[in-house]
């Protein structure tokens, strides 16, 4: 009855923590909210019985803290210079940007990000991925320098995109997936917040249902997609649909916050930085279809006797539907607030 009641407690105590931090209104206070929150995830990685689990948890305890820690010198940087009269604006916002940018795992502070995925289960994934980047871009808003964000923003949709060419292992391509995003993320942050919220609200929903197919599949490398998942043509085609959204193809869901931020950004006169940020986007789409692209090609039938398939009927379809529901949901409610 209580196996999993100290999970609740953490989750809620994780939600509160960036809460508080999204809703200080001192640099100490923020603060405080990213340390409940990091001490209330460590416990829902960490696995005594699983060595990859508690690595990973180790890791993100790790460079989490060096990151608090560093955010808590310029705190008190910031407060002496300001008895001194010292102008170190400039200085110390980019210094804040760098460690929200250490905290959410953008490029080039991506080094721990993919590893540490690479240890998690698909569900705490989905919470380091979409939840755990709520209060660093946040606060990331607080102190922006526009030149210093452009060069982010370059940086990871380009190691994003790079970055996912090579992996057969799919947590870690979803990792570099998500550097990808968090370039358009901060490039919708940076110009509108009300574009980031939408942003981010699709690639929560997008991410969640891709993370629950995989979580009820129990697949997390590329030659398991063949074997395990794709038995059923109704998976096959909701799943590639899924990825080309999350991908940002016209004409899926996925496109439509890109084409807002794109007609944003083109209205500012940023043509170069645009260009790139869809240019590397382009090459994300590869990986997404090397997914599903030999399910397609080959005709897994003739593989039946290799496996037996476990796959829940009732749960498959319930999995569906929560799918195709959520996202129509999303797309109905973005364009009522756009009419």
């Amino acid at each position: 009855m209580f196996k999993f009641s100290y999970k609740m407690l953490f989750i809620f105590s994780l939600m509160f923590g960036t809460l508080v931090s999204i809703s200080s209104m001192s640099w100490l206070s923020i603060w405080m909210g990213l340390e409940i929150n990091l001490l209330s995830f460590i416990p829902l990685i960490g696995n005594k019985k699983n060595i990859f689990l508690s690595e990973s948890s180790i890791k993100y305890f790790i460079v989490q803290a060096m990151g608090s820690a560093i955010l808590l010198f310029i705190i008190i940087l910031s407060f002496l210079t300001e008895n001194m009269n010292l102008n170190l604006t400039t200085f110390i916002n980019i210094f804040i940007s760098s460690i929200m940018m250490l905290k959410m795992g953008a490029a080039p502070f991506h080094f721990w990000f993919p590893s540490i995925s690479e240890g998690l289960n698909w569900i705490n994934n989905l919470i380091l991925m979409t939840w755990q980047k709520i209060a660093p871009m946040m606060i990331l808003s607080y102190s922006m320098n526009l030149n210093y964000l452009i060069i982010i923003i370059l940086t990871s949709t380009m190691v994003g995109s790079l970055g996912g060419l090579n992996q057969t292992s799919l947590r870690k391509l979803m990792a570099f997936s998500s550097i990808n995003h968090m370039g358009w993320m901060i490039s919708s942050l940076m110009f509108n917040e009300n574009i980031w919220l939408m942003y981010f609200s699709f690639y929560f929903i997008l991410l969640m249902n891709i993370f629950l197919f995989f979580n009820f599949l129990n697949i997390y490398y590329m030659n398991q997609t063949f074997m395990m998942m794709f038995s059923n043509k109704y998976i096959k085609t909701i799943f590639f649909l899924l990825l080309l959204s999350l991908g940002g193809l016209p004409p899926f869901l996925g496109f439509f916050p890109k084409w807002i931020l794109i007609e944003l950004i083109v209205s500012k006169n940023m043509y170069l930085l645009i260009f790139f940020m869809i240019m590397f986007t382009l090459i994300t789409l590869f990986f997404y279809i090397r997914i599903t692209y030999t399910a397609f090609l080959l005709n897994n039938k003739k593989m039946n006797w290799m496996f037996k398939s476990t796959l829940n009927k009732k749960n498959l379809k319930m999995l569906i539907i929560f799918c195709l529901f959520s996202n129509f949901s999303l797309l109905l409610i973005n364009l009522i607030y756009f009419i």
